[in-house]
């Protein structure tokens, strides 16, 4: 007997599926990793164009990296790379960190004419995400940090008027009294000189005690103080995020939205921390105030003032502009000068020489009313001032209308440096001896 053989045919189109998916199977894992890879080089070329639009016409300066900018050519030492760019670009150039054009002066000449003719244009500062939007977002910003605005003219003013020459001479007495303790501190923990000592905790001891006094009416008299560690140490890595160059997320805005985001979790512990210890202070000057125990101070003397319009919030701008002020800068300056005389003996004896010329050795402190008589120890400050550049970049500035300098219009809205390393080591200025530290200068 004869089978028939039964043929099933098969639809053209069921065929190109099966061979389709198939093909899909696999180059699924090419076509998923490729979409990606597109979406990102086309992000790149866009951001490319938008950054080229950015750039102030009529300013040379490097280019930079794709997205990131300059913010390679900086990562050690910017302000040294700002100046030996000058070679290349002359005084005045721009830098792009990520898609944000800078405008970069390198030499007292240029920011002679730039800022002194430009005061009003450049009265504002610019916000940074990290230190504005994260660090400062209950506590408010320093007074050098804050945008322009009649709140920030109230704050000046406050500032100004405790800071002005009459005023830093009733200071007078809180300076002696925290020398002497800083002398005392070097004494005893290097047992009469006796033994090697880091002389960083005492400078800061120093440097922070003035700051509370001065704006608290209270002091940091012991390094065994609670308040003395952490106020230290949370206003030095505060210091790190105010940093122009050392927060990439300000600059590439796509790094903000790492859902592991370690920096902004430590800018807002390091935000949570430094309310604490404002609270205290301000509770503890608070309860003087009523006590009627409470010593001259900046605080208390707006508190007490009924005339003064200045809010909560200014007010504690103005003691975190005393915090990070003092350690930000007596610190640092007294430790460079304490290493300079310990590698500098002939200083050290130059500088006793002509103190004795004044003072006999019944007098080993001098007078503390004495009137910078002494014009050796004058000049020496004055030169540590010039080569240990304090700030080698100035708190950045951001121009509110437009500027002209040398033919190139500078937009509004466009963030300045002033690179005042660069301005200290200039030859024009200190012809033969501009790089080193000298006597002579």
């Amino acid at each position: 007997m004869t089978r028939k053989v039964r043929h099933v045919s098969m639809a053209p189109t069921t065929l190109l599926t099966d061979d389709l998916l198939v093909l899909l199977a696999g180059k699924l894992p090419v076509i998923l990793l490729g979409a990606p890879l597109a979406g990102l080089l086309a992000y790149i070329l866009i951001n490319e164009v938008v950054r080229a639009k950015a750039r102030v016409v009529g300013l040379h300066g490097p280019r930079g990296l794709p997205l990131i900018g300059n913010l390679w050519d900086i990562r050690v030492n910017a302000a040294e790379q700002y100046r030996q760019w000058v070679s290349k670009f002359g005084a005045v150039y721009q830098i792009q960190l990520g898609n944000i054009p800078v405008v970069v002066i390198n030499s007292s000449a240029a920011a002679k004419a730039i800022f002194g003719q430009n005061t009003q244009a450049l009265s504002s500062r610019p916000e940074f995400y990290t230190f504005h939007k994260v660090v400062s977002n209950t506590a408010g910003t320093t007074i050098g940090t804050s945008p322009y605005s009649d709140s920030l003219k109230r704050r000046r003013k406050a500032a100004a008027s405790a800071l002005n020459r009459p005023s830093v001479q009733t200071y007078v007495g809180f300076l002696d009294l925290e020398s002497r303790d800083f002398i005392k501190e070097l004494y005893t923990y290097g047992h009469g000189g006796q033994t090697p000592v880091d002389p960083m905790p005492m400078i800061q001891r120093l440097s922070l005690s003035l700051s509370v006094t001065l704006n608290w009416g209270t002091r940091i008299s012991s390094q065994q103080e609670s308040l003395f560690a952490e106020i230290t140490h949370v206003e030095e890595e505060i210091s790190k995020f105010r940093s122009t160059t050392g927060n990439l997320q300000d600059y590439i805005p796509l790094l903000r939205l790492n859902p592991i985001n370690t920096h902004s979790a430590k800018a807002r512990d390091m935000r949570r921390r430094r309310d604490v210890y404002l609270t205290a202070l301000n509770k503890g000057l608070e309860e003087r105030i009523a006590a009627g125990t409470s010593s001259p101070c900046i605080q208390a003397n707006v508190l007490l003032d009924e005339e003064a319009k200045l809010s909560k919030d200014e007010l504690t701008s103005i003691s975190l502009t005393m915090l990070s002020g003092g350690l930000d800068t007596v610190t640092t300056t007294l430790a460079w000068l304490v290493a300079l005389l310990a590698n500098r003996p002939d200083i050290q004896e130059k500088a006793v020489a002509e103190i004795r010329a004044h003072y006999g050795e019944d007098q080993p402190l001098c007078d503390a009313e004495d009137d910078q008589k002494c014009a050796y120890m004058v000049a020496l400050v004055r030169e540590m001032l010039r080569y240990f550049t304090v700030l080698r970049l100035a708190l950045p500035r951001v121009s509110v209308k437009e500027i002209v300098y040398n033919g190139a219009v500078i937009p509004k809205g466009t963030v300045v440096f002033l690179n005042s390393w660069a301005c200290n080591m200039g030859a024009f200025t200190f012809p033969a001896t501009s790089s080193i530290f000298s006597q002579n200068n």
